[in-house]
């Protein structure tokens, strides 16, 4: 048996994963300095378009977007918005009168404003708001037919349904068109549903916007940290049964020559046992070989985004890997890996774990901001353009440093400090291994997907015994 079969045999059963907390406390400072970092997450104006926390549950997800983007209000029986158009017509002799009710369907935004109660398609019944980003509305709803079809058949079926509903203009239009082209083909290439991404079940044209209809899960992992390792993270065999399955669908996307290009906890759906988790949201999603790949550093949600695209490097599969190792790390230790308020500061914590860059990646992105037309972070002669914000005068401060060679923060360190009691010692230091190699600055040296899923992290206890002896 080849390796590609060995790996194609590796795909693990749903089972159940024990989510409990670490017994670590939290101390008061540290409590304090925890909810400061999350009350300032919201990115800057000009990032707004890459924040998308579109399955997000939780009311405590609007720190992660714009102000005011959580919405749905509930109406009674009988007043869903035909009905309400109707009445109001009724009441003013015309038909005029719903003519221009149906045309205000959107905000001024072009959201469409959703009623609870109301039948979208003519099938999925409005249930609640999930949440709302930058391209997108969504709903959970009820699929009426299903449940229907379950009733007849004597059983109890999946009836309820995550509808995301895109914004009502050109740009979000083209790009709801390929993301549906891009959820056909790794939908196409999983018959089985193996691979751990969200599945789309269905697409509509609902008043002028598409409508995508996804399986629905329990909750994103930015809740399931919050609900079980909130401040102190999940146990080490819980990171790992996860980051097994979020490596097993990045490589089924990196074989159909797609990058995700938006991972972060939020992003990522668990189960209802939370057994297990798919990736979703591949509204950012490009393939590859795509020629309108033109680099931007603010590609990704910011905490998230892989030094190569802050850089302005042009990037490829590499970025998801990268952010990939930030969820992992934020899920054993319940902190953000890169808490950085801009490009500069993320580049600024990012040499802190991995010391000075290279000079040829600092004359790279000299290169690469001038053609962007952006002010580059380093002097020419490799002094680092650090930004701060006076704490007194609130005045933007530039400072020219020169970078330590050898990394001020220890990761392997970081992670023996949130290690609990119950963990395995010998399994956070491979997890402190695998990270360090995902965190490679430089791209073209980072370890692949497929190495990454062969890493001592994921062998077998048994063979963790075996080798003991």
């Amino acid at each position: 048996m080849g390796r590609e079969e060995e790996e194609e045999g590796e795909e693990e059963e749903e089972g159940p994963v024990e989510v409990r907390v670490h017994s670590k406390p939290l101390t008061e400072e540290e409590a304090e300095q925890d909810m400061a970092m999350r009350a300032g997450q919201p990115e800057p104006s000009e990032e707004k378009a890459f924040l998308l926390d579109m399955f997000s549950l939780s009311p405590g997800d609007a720190a992660l977007a714009a102000d005011g983007l959580l919405g749905g209000k509930a109406r009674g029986p009988g007043t869903g918005r035909m009905a309400l158009a109707s009445a109001g017509a009724a009441a003013r002799g015309g038909k005029d009168a719903v003519d221009t009710l149906e045309d205000n369907w959107d905000d001024h935004e072009g959201y469409y404003k959703t009623l609870v109660g109301e039948v979208i398609g003519d099938r999925y019944l409005v249930l609640g708001s999930i949440g709302r980003g930058v391209f997108s509305t969504v709903l959970r709803c009820q699929d009426q037919r299903a449940l229907q079809e379950g009733g007849e058949a004597g059983k109890k079926a999946p009836s309820v349904v995550a509808v995301k509903v895109i914004r009502n203009n050109d740009v979000m239009r083209k790009a709801a068109q390929r993301e549906l082209e891009l959820l056909r083909v790794i939908a196409a290439a999983d018959p089985e549903n193996k691979k751990h991404c969200v599945r789309l079940l269905a697409h509509l044209e609902h008043r002028q916007h598409v409508v995508m209809v996804f399986e629905s899960l329990e909750m994103n992992l930015r809740e399931t940290l919050r609900k079980f390792g909130k401040h102190v993270g999940l146990n080490i065999s819980a990171v790992r049964t996860y980051a097994k399955q979020l490596l097993f669908a990045l490589r089924h996307i990196e074989k159909l020559g797609i990058v995700h290009a938006d991972i972060k906890p939020d992003n990522i759906l668990v189960s209802e046992g939370f057994g297990q988790l798919k990736l979703c949201d591949f509204g950012s999603a490009f393939r590859e070989d795509a020629p309108d790949n033109a680099p931007t550093p603010y590609l990704v949600s910011r905490f998230y985004r892989a030094p190569e695209v802050i850089l302005g490097f042009e990037y490829g599969r590499g970025v998801d890997l990268w952010s990939v190792g930030c969820c992992l790390y934020e899920l054993f230790t319940g902190r953000v890996t890169l808490p950085g308020s801009s490009n500069n500061e993320m580049l600024r914590l990012i040499m802190e774990l991995k010391g000075a860059l290279p000079q040829k990646l600092v004359r790279r992105h000299r290169l690469a901001y001038e053609q962007l037309k952006l002010e580059p972070m380093f002097e020419s002669d490799g002094r680092f353009r650090q930004i701060e914000q006076d704490p007194v005068s609130k005045k933007v401060l530039l400072r020219l440093v020169h970078v330590p060679l050898q990394p001020t923060r220890d990761l392997t360190g970081l992670l023996l400090k949130a290690k609990a009691a119950s963990d395995d010692k010998a399994l956070v230091l491979r997890l402190a291994d695998l990270l360090e190699k995902i965190f490679s600055v430089d791209a073209t040296k980072r370890i692949s997907v497929r190495d990454a899923l062969h890493h001592p992290f994921f062998s077998s206890v048994e063979t963790r015994i075996a080798n003991k002896k």
